[in-house]
């Protein structure tokens, strides 16, 4: 079996989920099982799999009429919060991503929430339901990569540090994360992520005035590679995971695969995502009750770790593997 893997993020916006998500996915497949993979411009397949809906999905996918299969990653409500004039760009949002999901033999919604999604676009499309895998291995601590990754963010080997990962927008609580520095001094806080939309991107000089007046409270090191954040992840000591609105982020669970807490805002979406439990905080002051806590209480801390642990059970590589093979071999077949 020959699957084609398609991604326009390996061109642009590079340090999104979406990305991560294409990269774990083409090296979870690759040599194993008897499945070749090929990606772009490399050639042709017997199955064609798209994780991105612009000019290149269409164009790439013209040849695979019954064999297309779409990660729908992203969804109308995902543009609130992210693009300047989203209310006026929903109506074009909602018919652009209708005609992707209905471009697909096969939509693989990564979370309930999406599948109700692309059901409400009216995308005519059969939907399947297999969540984002958390390749583990990738992202597990050492002493050596959390050494390596303090001295990279100027940090001190003493200090507890507070991560926050995502793009600066609106969307992703930015916002937020400072305002719970300003109100937790016993902790070093560090955000990671940047605007691979450019001047598109919402919020950008708020942003910007935010971080400049929280001075030495926070730590900005910019828009980081794949293939540094693993050091980051092991730099860091607890994880708040802000957003707004998700659909299955990976950030937290790459987080939780280092070895460290994840506090989430208490999101409806995570409610019908997360098969085991997880921490949770429904505004800020209960985020800056919980790091608080979490700093303090080392019975607390390690109960965090567990659930870190349970949580991912549910994102398995191996599990997932064997899900898309045997979706690739029903195309096939057909």
């Amino acid at each position: 079996m020959k699957v084609h893997i398609v991604s326009e993020t390996q061109y642009m916006a590079r340090a999104t989920g979406v990305h991560t998500a294409f990269v774990h996915h083409v090296g979870m497949l690759k040599g194993k099982d008897n499945v070749e993979v090929v990606v772009n411009e490399e050639g042709t397949g017997d199955v064609f799999h798209s994780h991105t809906y612009f000019i290149y999905y269409f164009w790439k996918g013209r040849k695979y009429k019954g064999k297309r299969v779409f990660t729908a990653h992203v969804i109308p409500d995902s543009i609130k919060g992210s693009l300047p004039a989203w209310r006026l760009l929903m109506p074009l949002v909602r018919w652009g991503l209708k005609r992707a999901y209905s471009y697909a033999d096969i939509c693989i919604a990564i979370s309930p929430a999406v599948e109700d999604a692309i059901i409400k676009t009216g995308a005519k499309t059969k939907i399947v339901n297999i969540n984002n895998p958390i390749i583990t291995k990738i992202w597990k601590r050492t002493e050596e990569k959390r050494l390596k990754g303090r001295q990279m963010l100027g940090l001190s080997e003493s200090d507890f540090i507070v991560l926050g990962v995502g793009q600066l927008i609106g969307r992703k609580g930015v916002e937020d994360f400072l305002e719970i520095a300003e109100s937790v001094p016993g902790a070093k806080f560090v955000w990671v992520g940047g605007r691979p939309f450019g001047i598109l991107t919402e919020g950008r000089q708020r942003i910007n005035e935010r971080f400049k007046a929280s001075g030495e409270r926070i730590t900005y090191p910019g828009e980081l590679g794949l293939e540094e954040m693993p050091l980051v992840y092991a730099a860091a000591d607890l994880m708040l995971f802000t957003s707004n609105q998700e659909n299955s982020p990976l950030a937290p669970l790459e987080a939780a695969a280092s070895g460290m807490p994840v506090i989430y805002r208490d999101l409806e979406e995570y409610k019908l995502l997360y098969k085991n439990p997880y921490l949770k905080a429904g505004d800020n002051a209960e985020f800056i009750r919980l790091t608080k806590r979490m700093i303090h209480d080392k019975e607390f801390y390690n109960e965090g770790l567990k659930i870190s642990e349970q949580i991912l059970l549910q994102f398995d590589e191996n599990h997932i593997r064997e899900e898309l093979i045997n979706l690739y071999r029903t195309l096939i077949v057909n």
